[in-house]
């Protein structure tokens, strides 16, 4: 075959003359990590298709998300909502960190793929990358179709924001991708821990949050082991320039997340404030009708 194919035993020469503490062969450990990941989830993967009640309709009786974890829980206006109002509100808010969720992943993939491009496809390291993304994209659509079934609208981050998400994944790269990852998914993990354990939420929703919870479980992991091998050798200067980075991508997903909260909040703006002081009771949540 020609073109630009390195053929096999080509490649293990070069490996073989190449002793760089940086090439993956030299540290076969750092691919244990990645085997054990591979083998966990071999043993234990959701297929969202068919283990989420998608069928069922929605039961409005349920929360979409814990009451407490609602922006406006223990405030004046949650006391004047009414409980139907409230269970529309934790939808509607559960649907727009869901939105977020598929705005991050879809950075995510990116990331990873990008780092992976051009590696060899035979090391568990590579190919649980390539595991990783495909949960991505099913945890997206399950986020996708789970935003529906909850009655939502498609809530999106503001234009400012989806622009520095994509200068971001364009340029993060190494320590500072992999530690982002780990940081967003930490947040997103505790709140959604909380919801697949609340009875109070609706069934579907516990089932979503408790496939993203044992998936993502997975994915942390791998970014904590990245973060480590890539800062491994590093100096004080380039520390403190990926803390700053990741620090900015903290800011960015807590924006985009209030972003999307804002469009289904009523106390968001002054038009649902004005709903709100001119008798809401008996109304939808604005955004939902």
């Amino acid at each position: 075959m020609t073109g630009g194919t390195v053929r096999p035993e080509s490649r293990d020469q070069e490996q073989s003359q190449d002793s760089s503490p940086g090439r993956e062969h030299d540290r076969p450990a750092e691919h244990e990590v990645a085997r054990r990941l591979l083998d966990s989830a071999a043993r234990l993967s959701y297929d969202p298709v068919t283990e989420v009640d998608w069928d069922t309709p929605l039961d409005k009786d349920f929360h979409g998300a814990s009451p407490e974890w609602s922006t406006l829980y223990g405030t004046a206006y949650w006391s004047e909502l009414t409980e139907p109002q409230r269970r529309e509100l934790t939808r509607q808010e559960a649907a727009s960190v869901a939105s977020t969720g598929i705005w991050f992943e879809m950075i995510l993939q990116q990331m990873v793929l990008r780092d992976i491009y051009g590696k060899d496809p035979t090391q568990p390291r590579f190919q649980w990358a390539l595991t990783e993304i495909a949960d991505e994209c099913r945890h997206s659509v399950m986020f996708a179709r789970g935003a529906a079934k909850l009655g939502a609208p498609a809530y999106r981050p503001r234009r400012a924001v989806v622009e520095l998400g994509r200068v971001f994944k364009t340029l993060a790269f190494g320590e500072s991708a992999y530690a982002s990852i780990l940081v967003a998914e930490e947040v997103l993990d505790v709140m959604q821990r909380d919801w697949m354990r609340d009875e109070r939420v609706a069934p579907f929703v516990r089932t979503i949050n408790n496939i993203h919870v044992v998936e993502e479980s997975r994915h942390m992991k791998f970014a904590r082991d990245e973060t480590r091998n890539h800062l491994r050798n590093a100096g004080t200067v380039r520390r403190h320039i990926n803390a700053l980075v990741v620090r900015n991508t903290l800011q960015t997903h807590t924006l985009a997340t209030g972003c999307v909260r804002a469009q289904g909040n009523p106390a968001r703006t002054p038009r649902g404030t004005a709903h709100r002081r001119g008798g809401l009771a008996g109304q939808p949540v604005a955004g939902t009708g």
